[in-house]
């Protein structure tokens, strides 16, 4: 048999990249720097959403990296 290492799927690595990037907004909420990126962003609870759309987008970009790694051992 062939050894391949592991790909990543391009889903899975695109939600991960848009989890990181709404997690820094969510941090500089809850630092009290969210004015500088818009006035509404001002109150550090307003990071909450940024944070919950990055948890969501992490574990949307597990499920395909799930899938693969099955998809991977069912092949085997």
């Amino acid at each position: 048999m062939k050894d391949r290492p592991a790909r990543m799927p391009l889903s899975a690595l695109v939600l991960f990249v848009l989890a990181a990037l709404a997690l820094i907004p969510a941090l500089m909420c809850f630092a009290g720097e969210g004015a500088r990126l818009h006035p509404a962003l001002s109150d550090p609870m307003a990071g909450l959403a940024f944070l919950v759309s990055a948890i969501a987008l992490a574990g949307s970009g597990a499920f395909p990296l799930v899938l693969a790694r099955l998809a991977r051992r069912d092949g085997e």
